[in-house]
């Protein structure tokens, strides 16, 4: 019996032993440290904070005149002309962006009936509007940057580039919902006839 309690003792003694090393293994993930624009002893200005090295720039960080970011016209308004080329290429980048970030709410053809709409969401404008008709691509842009009402900045989704790419197909899709039928090719007329006719049928 003598035996049996010297052991049991023996073991709670190593478990006492043991316990504030298990404590201590506990609190590693927890290890001192300053919070932002904390005040600290170690640095002689009594910031924990370091500042940047004078001159840094981040790698994808743009320089503040860049063309990019010129949503505003010199002589005031919203930026009327692209900072570069308006291509094939350069819409269907914007068409692809715009189904990526912009469907959901606004809808494929922009009148605001994206599927998040569907399920309760606040309802946009549509980009069919007199107003939008008449907005200026650096209007779009900035919204894209800077967020509207209940939409938020894609600033930090959305690349300056790819931006502009999307304002221009926007403004394709306004014209395509306003365009003469008449201004088109005798073959693009064929594919709109062609078109209406498939939606026509039962």
């Amino acid at each position: 019996m003598n035996g049996v309690l010297k052991t049991i003792s023996a073991l709670a003694i190593a478990g006492l032993a043991l316990a504030p090393i298990g404590c201590k293994r506990e609190d590693m993930h927890n290890q001192p440290r300053n919070e932002w624009q904390e005040a600290s002893e170690f640095f002689a200005d009594g910031m924990a904070a370091r500042p940047q090295v004078e001159g840094t720039v981040a790698g994808s960080q743009l320089m503040s005149d860049s063309p990019l970011l010129a949503t505003r016209a010199p002589g005031g308004g919203y930026a009327d002309a692209y900072p570069f080329e308006i291509t094939r290429g350069a819409l269907d980048r914007g068409r692809q962006r715009h189904d990526i970030y912009c469907s959901m709410c606004h809808g494929a053809t922009g009148y605001g009936d994206g599927m998040i709409v569907r399920r309760g969401f606040v309802k946009p404008p549509s980009f069919h509007l007199d107003r939008l008709r008449a907005a200026p691509p650096g209007y779009f842009v900035e919204v894209i940057t800077h967020g509207f009402g209940a939409m938020y900045s894609y600033n930090d989704r959305v690349t300056p580039e790819d931006r502009w790419k999307i304002a221009a197909y926007i403004k394709t899709l306004q014209l395509s919902q306003g365009a003469d039928v008449a201004m088109l090719t005798p073959e693009e007329q064929g594919l709109v006839r062609a078109s209406r006719e498939k939606g026509a049928r039962p």
